[in-house]
Formats: structure tokens, sequence, C-alpha cells
């Protein structure tokens, strides 16, 4: 292991981090203070109770896109779920420091995510709008489609019609299309002088219909408290907006839960710091995934399923920060199959898909959340692995996966790559949550190998049209592609385009997986679990 290697990534990963959550700049916070605004951030601060944590979701979105426009640090809003009055909620925030809240085409993914896990988990949203409205240099990439801008309205109307409570602050601009999204929540409440809601402003206005008119008699909270009823609260200021949304939530009633199997937690056996010294630099290089495991579970919680058979993958039951739950891990040291024959770690063969099967099978059986744990290359290749049935018994979990129908969370430790992601429950699974550490890496293949084929056939079709590469020609081809897929694998790549929810701290995982177990247990409907046809 390269000494201070993880320290350094780290220390790299937070300075870019702080940088973000500057989101518009000092001068653009400083001009939001300067009008009696906090800042996204700042109300958030000032909502959730003071001992709890917001555990934010999405904080590396749009991270290096839209350069031509200048960047969009966190896709323009900040979002995550934390404690109001003791209740965990979904809070969304648009950051007026940023395009003034402007919605990009990954502030609208953003915003659906938000609201996904919300519906999935039950959870109350509250939302802190101050926008103003679609950035219409890019309006044929936010508005038309299925997953764009309307989506949002949509889905307001569905998770009304499923019970769950939402709350909409107006606390700056509220545009157009964007004048829905808290006229169609439960209440609405407008901060005085700051807050505007209206379907044009005046400028469009006077250029529609030839009206004159200002912004505060069009639309401010004098207008929509007392003359249009459109508003349910007229607030003097921030601190009084947000201190009002936590006596509303305070006052809501009690919900079924699911009622997962919880204990009371017991520390783990070992501490993240000594995980992580025996976690290698080199991502292609073996390790010991059960010490992953026992920096995360409660300490003698973990009956391993199956350890003898299948071993590329472990499976087993835990308790994490006392919530009990099922495993699935890669393991990625190399193991002696049972017949007697050496296994790649981080491959998954045969026997490791039939047990893994077998394991989701019986966690959701007994209604247990399932937890996985990536660090995956992929399924075992090659002719001894196809006559044996690899595809058909990758199928049966990856069948498992899809059809799972209690809680699953994903941790992507290390590498992701192809039908393996697939397999150990990857994004186009539906996890509840899914985080990565800054180790991870997704991608169809791996970078090397992926780069070589790319070089193989781009030099072909060269050759094919009369043209005779060198080989430090071809080596230059070879690097060039490798740069771009290594950029491309890259975890911050991924959370960019929101294909994780987060990057974490590996110091951090034992308190999200506790977190979103927190959110799962909040919705109580879990269908009965029907497998669909397989091939035995």
């Amino acid at each position: 292991m390269e000494e201070n290697w993880f320290g350094e990534l780290l220390e790299q990963m937070r300075q870019t981090q702080e940088e973000i959550k500057r989101g518009g700049g000092l001068k653009r916070i400083e001009k939001e203070h300067k009008k009696g605004k906090m800042t996204a951030r700042e109300r958030i601060k000032f909502l959730i109770d003071g001992e709890s944590e917001f555990f934010e979701i999405g904080l590396w979105a749009a991270h290096d896109m839209y350069r031509d426009e200048g960047g969009c640090p966190a896709a323009g809003v900040v979002a995550g779920t934390g404690k109001v009055c003791g209740k965990t909620c979904m809070i969304v925030a648009n950051d007026a420091t940023v395009k003034a809240g402007a919605w990009f085409p990954m502030t609208a993914k953003k915003n659906l995510r938000a609201q996904e896990i919300a519906i999935e988990n039950h959870l109350p949203i509250i939302y802190l709008v101050d926008s103003a409205g679609v950035y219409l240099p890019m309006q044929d990439q936010i508005f038309p489609d299925k997953e764009h801008f309307g989506r949002i309205f949509r889905n307001n109307a569905v998770i009304s019609a499923k019970g769950i409570p939402q709350i909409a602050a107006i606390m700056g601009s509220c545009v157009a299309g964007g004048a829905y999204l808290p006229i169609m929540s439960d209440e609405a409440l407008i901060v005085d002088g700051t807050g505007s809601v209206f379907l044009a402003g005046s400028y469009l206005v006077k250029a529609a219909i030839g009206e004159k008119v200002d912004n505060e008699t069009l639309g401010g909270a004098t207008t929509h408290t007392e003359i249009s009823g459109v508003t349910d609260y007229k607030m003097k200021d921030d601190s009084e907006c947000l201190l009002t949304i936590r006596d509303i939530i305070d006052k809501m009633g009690p919900y079924k839960r699911a009622g997962f199997n919880r204990a009371e937690p017991v520390a783990p056996e070992i501490t993240p710091d000594e995980m992580l010294a025996g976690f290698p630099a080199d991502r292609t290089k073996p390790y010991d995934m059960m010490n992953t495991i026992l920096s995360i579970a409660d300490k003698s919680s973990f009956t391993e399923f199956k350890k003898g058979y299948g071993q590329t993958l472990i499976t087993g039951y835990a308790r994490i920060d006392g919530w009990s739950v099922g495993i699935v891990a890669n393991q990625r040291k190399i193991v002696k199959s049972k017949n007697g024959e050496m296994q790649i770690g981080g491959v998954i063969y045969s026997d490791s898909a039939d047990k893994a099967t077998r394991f989701i099978l019986n966690c959701n059986q007994k209604k247990i959340p399932l937890i996985f744990l990536q660090d995956v290359t992929g399924f075992m290749i090659g002719k001894r692995s196809e006559h044996g049935g690899i595809i058909k018994d990758g199928a049966k979990m990856v069948n498992a996966v899809a059809n799972s129908t209690v809680p699953k969370i994903t941790i992507i430790v290390g590498n992701s790559y192809g039908a393996g992601n697939y397999a150990m429950c990857g994004k186009a699974y539906d996890p509840r949550f899914i985080y990565a550490w800054p180790t991870a890496q997704i991608a169809v293949m791996g970078g090397t190998q992926a780069a070589k084929v790319l070089t193989q056939i781009q030099v072909s079709a060269m050759e094919k049209k009369g043209k005779e590469l060198s080989n430090e020609e071809k080596a230059a081809i070879l690097e060039k592609i490798k740069t771009r897929y290594d950029e491309q694998t890259d975890v911050r790549y991924a959370a960019a385009r929101l294909w994780v929810d987060e990057i974490i701290h590996p110091a951090s995982t034992r308190a999200r997986i506790s977190e979103s177990l927190e959110c799962a247990d909040h919705n109580p409907d879990i269908p009965d679990f029907r497998n669909g046809v397989i091939q035995v």
C-alpha cells in the first residue's frame, strides 16, 4: 500500500466539496445576505434539529459539466434528509447563488431523485423555493420529456395522493412552470419582500399583453395571502418562515412504519482506519472484504451464509447500528473453490451467483433489508464457465435482485464493472440509496481492457484503409483512449451524473446505512416477493 495515498485522495475531494458548497461564490452569497436572505445551506442548517446531521445527496451533481455555461455547482440545488422536530424529512432547497437558482437538466434530475427517495420511503418533503425557473438556453434538454421539468409537478400530485406531506416555502423567485411546485404542495408559505410567485414576470406581462405592473403587485406575499389566496402563510423573513415550517412538522400525526428489526447498537469489531490499512491503492490487487464488513457491522453480529460455497461472494446476516440486515459482498481475495481450483477475487462465478440468489430469496422471505457491498469486475468468462451455465446462474441472481421487494442499499467500494454492477444492485436495480467510496470506478469494463479493445478496433479500421501505424502511433492511440476512459470511470464523473447518490467517506458508511434504513422504515408497504421465470 502506498503510504498516505487514501488521505491524499480524501483531501483532494474535500477541497473540491468545499468549493462546490460555496455555490455561486462569496460575492453571490453576500448579495443574498444584503437582500435579507439566507443561502440554501444556511436555511437547511436553521431548519433541521440542532443536534442532528444533514445527509446530503447529489453534492457532486453536474460537477465539471456545463463548462460553457459557467458551471452549475451541485446542480443549483441542495437536497438530502434531515430531522425536523424529530421527524426524518427530505429537504430540497434551490441555491439562488447559482444562476439565480435556474433549472439546468441535472437540476431536474436531482429534484426527481429527491422525490423518488421521498416516495419510496414515505418521507415528508420540504421545498425551499428560490428559483428563476428553467435555464432558457438549454430548454430543449429540460422541458418536454418524461424525466424533465414537468415530471416534478406530476410527482407533486402523485406524492399527495400517496398521503406523503409536502410543504413549500417561497423564499425568493418562483416563476412560470416552477410556480406549480409550491402550489401543488399541501401548504405554501411566502416570505414578504423577497418571495414572489407568478406564471409570468412583469417584463413578460408587458411584452405579451401590454399591461404595466410591478412584480410585488403581480405576485408578492400580500397579493397571494390576501387577494388570490394562492399561499397560506405570510412570513416576515426567512427565520420566521423556517420556524413556522418546524411548527407545522411538529404537529403532524403518527404514521405507520415497516417495523424492521432493530436492537441496541454495538460498536463494530474494527475501526475504519484499521480496515483501510489493508485496502490497496492498486484496484487490481486482492484484499479481504470481510474486514470491510467487520468495520460497519455490530460486533459479533455477522452470521455467514454458505461460508464454504461460492466464496467470491460473501453472504450473511448482521446488524448495522442495531438494524437487522442481509449483506451481499464481493470477496476480493483469491479463494479456493470446491474442486480445489483458485478463483479470482471480485469475479462472480456460477456457485457464487447461485448462493447469492438463494440468500436474496431468504431475506425477502424474512423481510430483512439487503446491503450490497460492490467491488466487482464482472462474471467469470471462458469455455469452462460458459459450459457450466454462467449466463443462466447470473440471470438467476439478476432476476432475484430485480424482483426483491425489501429495501436495498448499495455501497460501491471499488470496481463496479459490467453485468456485475447489475447483479450487485447498481442504479438500474432501484436501490433505495446508492453510495460510493472515493475509490469507486463504474464502467462496462476496466479502463485498461476497454482501451485495448477500442485501440484494436481503431487500428484495424485504419489499417484496412491502407494506413500503416508505427508502434509509437499505436501507443499514442492507446494512451488517448485510456485517458478518456479513465476520466469516465472516475467516481466524480459518476456522481456528477447521479449514477450514485453521494460520494461518502468510508468512515461514514455505517452512519449512512443506518440513516437509509431509518428512512426505509417509514414505508410500511412491502409487497410480497414474487420471482420471475428462471432456468434451474
